[in-house]
């Protein structure tokens, strides 16, 4: 399974209430597949707010994002968590919808060691014919999944793609040994241009919310061979891919790029407590970062 170079990790548009905002969610759907050119979608991941959505909520956006997006993108769940019989249940109702994969994020807070990671991910694979894609990112669950223990599971057929958000030297060891059709995305949009460079299939981002067809363009740019292009407009957009996060400190994601979409005309709300939107201070970077 492939889905794509540039996979888009949706916000989850809230009304002024804090509940999923349906009409803004059509809007946003149809904004990133045909504005922003995202060729997969991953629908309450991270971004999407997922700690803070009911069961409910995700299956009902499974649902609805992929009947509107009608084909025209890949549709991944966000079906992990930090207990294996629960991923698996959402997982399987995920594959009920009909959603084209998962995307299963490394436990968080419990801190397995290697070899109940391992076992984590094999019991959700086994109880699924969907491709399933790793979620490595160690700065939120407090441990990260090693690059043999990923390299074990991709030897598992289903298990078909790994999201690092660790590190390029990460990315490089698993590219440089993974099975051919096993494909390495990075989750940090800084990294997309390095990611490629070591063997990376993609960037599954945060910023292609606001610059998606300008990042496809540089990865299709350096896919081609042109190289000195695909660094210049790396560089061009790297204060956006920085300024997401740290506006001007460290803003909790997705608040910034929320933010902004407000700002595009894009009206996804704000966020869920605990996480807050950002100050006038944090506004106003955001406001002259998109001028």
């Amino acid at each position: 399974m492939d889905f794509g170079r540039l996979i888009t990790a949706m916000v989850t548009p809230f009304d002024e209430a804090g509940e999923v905002n349906w009409e803004e969610t059509s809007r946003l759907v149809d904004y990133l597949i045909e504005e922003q050119k995202s060729e997969g979608l991953v629908v309450c991941g991270t971004t999407g707010e997922s700690p803070t959505l009911s069961d409910e909520e995700k299956l009902k956006l499974f649902e609805f994002v992929l009947e509107k997006a009608r084909g025209r993108c890949k549709i991944i769940a966000g079906t992990g968590s930090n207990n294996t019989k629960h991923s698996v249940h959402l997982t399987k109702e995920a594959e009920r919808i009909g959603v084209d994969g998962v995307l299963v994020v490394v436990p968080y807070y419990n801190k397995p060691n290697q070899e109940g990671l391992y076992q984590h991910f094999a019991t959700i694979a086994r109880e699924t014919e969907l491709p399933v894609i790793l979620y490595n990112v160690p700065s939120r669950t407090g441990v990260s999944l090693s690059a043999a223990t990923t390299l074990r599971l991709a030897e598992i057929p289903n298990i078909v793609a790994t999201k690092e958000c660790a590190s390029v030297d990460q990315i490089t060891w698993i590219a440089a040994a993974c099975p051919e059709d096993f494909h390495v995305y990075t989750g940090d949009d800084s990294a997309g241009l390095a990611a490629l460079a070591v063997g990376g299939h993609g960037i599954i981002s945060v910023a292609s919310h606001i610059v998606g067809s300008e990042m496809l363009e540089m990865i299709e740019t350096y896919n081609s061979g042109n190289v000195r292009r695909a660094g210049e407009l790396h560089r061009k957009l790297f204060p956006v891919f920085k300024g997401l996060f740290e506006s001007p400190q460290p803003l909790p994601n997705p608040a910034a790029v929320k933010y902004a979409l407000g700002l595009k005309g894009v009206n996804v709300g704000s966020v869920r407590l605990p996480l807050i939107g950002p100050t006038e201070e944090e506004a106003a970077f955001i406001e002259a970062l998109l001028n």
